[in-house]
């Protein structure tokens, strides 16, 4: 059983927000990250940004490529505008008028993204001998506890399998599995460095906020690249 982590202080990337009950459809507002204002649009009840613009601001020394590849690797997908929000979206300065798509992911997944190439992805505090309980679904399936303590490099055999007590690698964990009498087949994807960000799982469906974000937070180290972080010019 794992033991909830306890409250660390973070420094706040962007200011409180209002809360879901006050948003409206469609509705225009600002994010600033890293000193950035940022364009939102509310998209079901939560304010979304936009990818694109965060791209040519904040991670403009970025390739297409690399923000692609760490967006997944983090597990953040894109909402697709419709038409009539690109084009608020383009009166709001956010998206040139000759776009013909955006990508809006929330506020939560901005700071992610951002904090990956720009910040430190320092590990969060949490008590001694803590371990998050998880689980993944690939082939028949396995659970354990991924030790954070233990997560010192990208290949680190960090989790500890509930079923046979052997320690794995996040990437070699999701790729063990135990035929249990309730479990169903899966058949895995190819082997990828990142994949297990995708596959490996919390087992408590819905987690409390503080152990999610810790959860993210230990999946964003060790997510590859070693290029210079930078800050962008403050004249945007």
């Amino acid at each position: 059983m794992t033991t909830p982590p306890s409250s660390f202080q973070q420094e706040p990337l962007t200011p409180p927000r209002p809360p879901h009950s006050s948003l409206k459809p469609n509705q225009v507002g600002q994010v600033v990250l890293y000193g950035v204002p940022i364009v939102s649009l509310v998209i079901d009840h939560q304010e979304r940004l936009c990818l694109a613009q965060i791209s040519n601001t904040l991670l403009k020394n970025y390739s297409y490529n690399e923000i692609h590849n760490r967006r997944v690797a983090l597990g953040i997908t894109c909402v697709q505008c419709t038409p009539v929000q690109l084009e608020i979206l383009r009166r709001a300065g956010a998206m040139p008028i000759s776009s013909r798509r955006c990508g809006m992911i929330t506020k939560r997944e901005a700071e992610r993204l951002c904090k990956s190439f720009l910040g430190e992805n320092n590990p969060p505090k949490l008590p001694d001998n803590f371990a998050f309980d998880v689980s993944h679904e690939c082939a028949w399936g396995s659970r354990g506890n991924f030790i954070p303590a233990r997560y010192n490099s990208s290949r680190a055999k960090c989790i500890k399998c509930s079923y046979c007590s052997m320690y794995f690698s996040p990437n070699k964990f999701i790729f063990h599995s135990h035929r249990t009498p309730e479990a169903k087949y899966t058949q895995p994807d190819a082997a990828n460095f990142n994949s297990w960000r995708r596959h490996l799982k919390l087992s408590d469906k819905t987690p409390p906020d503080d152990l999610a974000f810790a959860w993210e937070d230990v999946k964003a180290m060790f997510n590859g690249g070693s290029r210079k972080r930078c800050l962008p010019s403050s004249h945007f």
